[in-house]
């Protein structure tokens, strides 16, 4: 199975994002609830911004992989931060956890600043369509 971008040239070429991801034909959706970063029943020190956005990725993956599919099967991706600015500082070492988890595998993709997440502490919360199976 795979998942084509939908790039138009009119629209500017996107860099670590695809403006549309168009899936096969026959394949399931799976719409991943929102994954956030730090739980708040967890113990210990809250994580930084960085490893909040791993840890929300991976939970992400978890229910991907939960149904068949794997990191290239994610159309659709929504980041949910609580401070933006954090997000560009931290740009570089983002990507390598990026691409540690899909290489160059670049989804539909919004980034969304909001006041506060439900869990306390939380400052990333990633929520995601994957497509799995169909044929190509």
């Amino acid at each position: 199975m795979t998942l084509e971008s939908v790039n138009p040239a009119s629209l500017g070429k996107p860099k670590g994002y695809s403006h549309g991801v168009l899936a096969p034909t026959g394949a399931r959706v799976l719409f991943v609830a929102g994954q956030p970063g730090w739980d708040a029943s967890e113990k210990g020190p809250t994580p930084g911004f960085v490893q909040q956005f791993a840890r929300a990725l991976d939970r992400v993956l978890a229910v991907v992989r939960e149904a068949g599919g794997g990191p290239a099967d994610i159309a659709r991706m929504t980041v949910y931060v609580t401070d933006l600015n954090s997000y560009r500082v931290a740009l570089e070492a983002l990507g390598r956890v990026w691409r540690e988890r899909f290489d160059r595998h670049y989804p539909a993709m919004a980034m969304v600043e909001v006041s506060g997440l439900v869990d306390e502490g939380a400052v990333v919360e990633i929520e995601a369509n994957a497509v799995i199976g169909g044929a190509s």
